[in-house]
């Protein structure tokens, strides 16, 4: 089977019904996304499919069309995604478990409305935080966007 992961072409050789979840970890070494609860509920296993976030832990390897984006692929060391920045910034993460599964939320949320009001963030943001870090994520998110429309114009 092959996948593209972060702009990189791989083949794989995994039952079709792996989650793609275990293929990015065990099978890639890709480990940002993160094993919550299995049943698509937590979000800690959030990845971009075609820009689209999806829940990898119940998703089957075979039914992947697309192109897959990570946490790692969204920026680089040397530049990080604003959002990233804007999370260190907003000191969102305690344990921080969660925290790639609503990075990658969050910028699927501002890919779609540059401009999000409260209830856009409640609505598109269903990752669970365990730590209750949900007013520093909001504040993060209108933060990204500002500093994004700012890039934009």
């Amino acid at each position: 089977m092959q996948l593209e992961v972060n702009r990189r072409a791989y083949s794989v050789n995994v039952e079709p019904e792996m989650p793609l979840l275990w293929v990015l970890r065990d099978e890639l070494g890709i480990t940002g996304p993160k094993f919550g609860c299995g049943i698509a509920q937590c979000g800690a296993c959030t990845v971009h499919i075609d820009g689209q976030p999806v829940r990898s832990c119940v998703t089957p390897v075979s039914a992947v069309q697309g192109k897959i984006t990570t946490i790692e692929g969204i920026g680089t060391p040397a530049q990080l995604h604003t959002v990233q920045q804007v999370w260190i910034d907003q000191q969102v993460a305690q344990c921080g478990y969660c925290q790639p599964g609503q990075i990658m939320a969050a910028v699927a949320l501002l890919a779609r409305q540059p401009n999000p009001s409260d209830a856009d963030i409640d609505e598109a943001m269903t990752n669970i935080c365990r730590c209750g870090t949900y007013p520093r994520i909001r504040a993060a998110i209108h933060q990204a966007a500002e500093q994004m429309r700012g890039v934009r114009a």
